[in-house]
Formats: C-alpha cells, structure tokens, sequence
C-alpha cells in the first residue's frame, strides 16, 4: 500500500476508544471516520481522537470509498450483519470478538469473507502481542513434555455494561481461554484435533437470562482433558496452566490483557524449582493489533500469522464456545 490505511470505526463505545488510542498510538494507519447512533456520543468520540469524518448510519460508513478497513466494535449478535455487508463493500474488516452467537451467523458471515475475498482478522488482540508468541514458542520447545491438561480461566465484573442480546459470558470472557486453548491444542496435536471432542458444563444463568457463569470440561480424541471456566458478574481473575508429562507452564500475568511489561510465565519441571520468564514488548495487545494488521494489508494478505488468529481458527473457536453453551443451557434444563 502506497498510502496510509484509513480506518472506519463502527461503535463510540469503550472497546472503540481502546483501539482508536491504538491507531492513534501506532502512527502509520489513520483514522478516517467512526459512525455511531447517538449524536452526542459521536461527536464526543470523534472530537478525542481527532476523527475528521462522523456517521449515524453504520451503512454509509461501510460505502465510504475512502475507508480502507472496517473496525466492528458493535455487540456481537450484530457482527455477522456488519462483516457481510462490509465484506460486499470489499473491505478489510477487523470485527470484535466473539465472531457471532451462534454456527448459522457464524457461517454466513464466513461465506462473505470468501466470497469477497478481503482481508479478515477477529479481534483476538491478544494473540498479536509478543506474549502470545512467546506462550507459542515455549510450548513447541517440549519443555513439559507431551500435553496432557489445560485449564483456564478468565472472570470479570462485566455483566452490567455488556448488551443483553451479546448472549453472555462465554461469549464475552469465555472466548478468552477458549481460544489460547485451541491455540495449543491446534499448534500442538493439528487442526483435526477439533474433529471429534466431547463438552460437558454447568453454570447458571443471570437476569438478563443469559449464561452469567460456566464451567466446561472438555475431552478430546487423544485423552486430552481441558477445563475452562468464566463469570461475569464478579472478579477479575485470569488463571492458565498447562500441564505435560515433564513439567507445567503457568501464566502469571494476564495473558489475554498483555502489556509492555510485567508479562510473566513460568515452566516448572515437576519437583523441580520453577522458572519465571519475563517479556517485554512495545505497548500493548491493541497497539500490535493494529501494526500487525498494517503489515499483513501491506504484504497484500488477507489474514493474520501464527499464532494470531485466522477465520478457520475463528470459526473452530466459534464451534467450541458453541458447544460449551449447549452444554450449559442443557445442564440448566434438567
């Protein structure tokens, strides 16, 4: 790309902020135009982060022929809708996390990411930051031998701000742990890990009758169990382990929340002393969200490297996350 990137951003809310401090921080993309409902709100927006361009029609931004890439901060039983039509616009799109709510949206929205052939990133922003690919590199290295355990964890007093129609916790935490474990497992064992699993969960349900709390135990083909666990309504605890043959890696900090510094794992050899690794980067998740997509726009690709995530990993995390609710409302039916 010969000029700068120029952003569109779908939402005025906190998550909106987040990444355009982040564009802003980066400084090789710009930031063309935010489009919101609430005028007040947009006109507040854009006035923070120096936005030139304002619509109250999410559509008319889409069509904006000087938009190069779509940012969809909008809650998540909306995404599909969006990555569609801005798929047939022949944007770039970087949609927030969860990918959608259920496997019909989840699809549709897929098929017009292949149709249109554009470039596509869900905002796993985690798996963009040099944590993530120091997390990736440790577990290939066999420091704990062969894998046989994950559990993870990730709970946050979110409930009172979230959209009811975002359909919950494991779609607002859960894909979290979720998606670093398909991360290993896929890296560790191959993408037909995924094909044959079984998931077994309980939680409960909050007023807004939405899965407030879960826990999933899931066990793949290969003997592999995996326990992962998310609530909304209290906390702020992020936890993850690893567990092998010879040893364990545990996350110290949050790995879905990783910074420039204070990024902190450790590998312990069972009965052995542990060793604590720290990792520095540049800034945050939401800054190398952005380099990394600038970079992958400029090399002319239409997805993200390892370990950040590609549409098929979005759509088997989509599968597990799916399971995991089934799973739940079944518990909670009985």
């Amino acid at each position: 790309m010969t000029t700068k990137l120029k952003w569109g951003i779908l939402g005025t809310s906190f998550i909106s902020g987040v990444m355009a401090q982040a564009i802003l921080e980066e400084g090789h993309t710009q930031l063309h135009s935010v489009a919101g409902r609430n005028e007040d709100n947009l006109r507040a927006f854009a006035n923070q982060y120096h936005i030139p361009n304002t619509y109250q029609d999410f559509d008319a931004l889409i069509s904006d022929n000087s938009v190069d890439i779509i940012y969809i901060a909008l809650p998540n039983h909306l995404h599909h809708e969006f990555i569609i039509k801005a798929a047939q616009a022949g944007k770039a799109i970087l949609c927030e996390k969860s990918l959608s709510v259920d496997m019909e949206k989840t699809q549709a929205a897929i098929e017009a990411i292949k149709q249109h052939n554009v470039f596509f990133a869900e905002g796993l922003m985690y798996l963009c930051h040099p944590f993530a690919t120091h997390i990736s590199q440790v577990i290939n290295e066999g420091h704990i031998g062969q894998i046989k355990s994950i559990s993870g964890q990730y709970c946050a007093a979110i409930a009172e701000f979230v959209n009811p129609q975002s359909r919950g916790a494991l779609y607002n935490l859960g894909c979290y742990p979720a998606s670093l474990m398909q991360l290993i497992l896929k890296q560790t064992f191959g993408k037909r890990i995924f094909d044959d699993y079984t998931v077994t969960a309980l939680g409960r349900q909050g007023q807004d009758g939405n899965i407030c709390e879960s826990s999933a135990t899931i066990r793949l083909n290969n003997e592999v169990i995996c326990q992962l666990h998310t609530a909304e309504d209290y906390g702020l605890h992020a936890a993850f382990t690893v567990l092998g043959t010879k040893g364990s890696i545990q996350l110290k900090s949050n790995p879905w929340l990783p910074e420039a510094k204070d990024n902190q794992l450790s590998i312990s050899q069972y009965e052995q002393a542990e060793k604590v690794i720290d990792i520095t980067a540049d800034g945050n998740a939401f800054l190398y969200q952005v380099k990394r997509i600038r970079e992958a726009l400029e090399a002319g690709n239409n997805a993200l490297a390892h370990p950040c995530a590609t549409m098929e990993d979005s759509m088997q995390i989509m599968q597990l996350l799916t399971d995991w609710e089934a799973s739940t409302l079944k518990s909670l039916s009985t």
